[in-house]
């Protein structure tokens, strides 16, 4: 058997859980309108990437945990370069981070939510086809 690939690695880059090969999402949709669209199944695998309807509601809490984060590192990071923080700031860091990281938080959060419930099988080539 082969190198298992690395579970960080899949998470970060949305790769499917089951393989850990196939693309999650369109190639070249990160900052385009179609930020959000997913693959139906993994192009390698077969694995449905929404198994159930409202599936990634609870992806949101990922999210949420997500932007809560990059937000108050990017106020920390503020509070070193500025003397007093302003509420224009802060409203600005926060649109900031809501705008700027949408698409990558939105596809990093599904992928850490699918991964918490599908589990690695094997190389795409060894496995059954869903």
């Amino acid at each position: 058997m082969g190198n298992k690939p690395n579970l960080i690695y899949s998470m970060l880059t949305a790769k499917c859980p089951r393989c850990r090969e196939g693309s999650m999402f369109p190639e070249g949709t990160l900052y385009t309108k179609r930020f959000a669209q997913m693959n139906p199944r993994c192009p390698c695998c077969g694995q449905p990437f929404e198994p159930e309807p409202g599936y990634y509601f609870g992806a949101m809490f990922i999210s949420y945990a997500i932007t809560t984060g990059i937000f108050l590192m990017a106020l920390f990071i503020l509070n070193l370069l500025v003397e007093e923080i302003t509420m224009l700031m802060v409203f600005v860091t926060v649109v900031g981070v809501v705008i700027g990281f949408l698409p990558v938080i939105f596809r990093l959060s599904r992928s850490l939510w699918i991964n918490i419930f599908v589990r690695y099988e094997g190389p795409c080539d060894k496995i059954r086809k869903l």
